[in-house]
């Protein structure tokens, strides 16, 4: 057996709606939504009584997806800590390649995102940051455009 390809990556999320507004407005396109239950649920988690609404976003090139969970039951447990820096151990962090990195930020803060840093410049080739998006996320830009002026 061999690899055949990602299928998406999981985040869980307070806010559901709101987690799927920050991300439809960074470029993410709803697939749908669901509310997920049952033995097949409580196997594949390993927790009891799971109900959980999700909501599946794909990227527009078709390159990933996104699930965004929200634990209906049992309650979702907070991250500790709150807000944690970028170098926790098994920290996640989702990655986008985006155009005009300045003006999506904009529109992200809109929407809750927090830059953590700065838009920092890699060798003159990639403008790349960091914010804290739904439920503490870091989701990384990176804009491989101009990047001198």
């Amino acid at each position: 057996m061999t690899l055949q390809g990602m299928d998406n990556v999981g985040i869980v999320v307070d806010d559901l709606d709101a987690a799927v507004a920050f991300f439809a407005e960074l470029g993410l396109e709803l697939e749908g939504k669901a509310e997920v239950s049952g033995p097949f649920a409580d196997q594949s988690v390993g927790l009891d009584g799971v109900r959980c609404a999700i909501a599946m976003m794909r990227a527009p090139d078709g390159s990933g997806r996104l699930e965004l969970a929200q634990y209906l039951n049992p309650a979702a447990l907070p991250a500790t800590p709150e807000n944690p820096p970028h170098n926790i151990v098994g920290m996640h962090r989702v990655m986008f390649r985006v155009e005009g990195i300045e003006d999506v930020v904009e529109r992200l803060r809109a929407h809750g995102g927090e830059l953590v840093g700065e838009i920092a410049v890699y060798e003159d080739t990639i403008r790349l940051c960091y914010l804290r998006g739904p439920a503490g996320t870091f989701v990384g830009l990176a804009d491989y455009g101009r990047t001198s002026s």
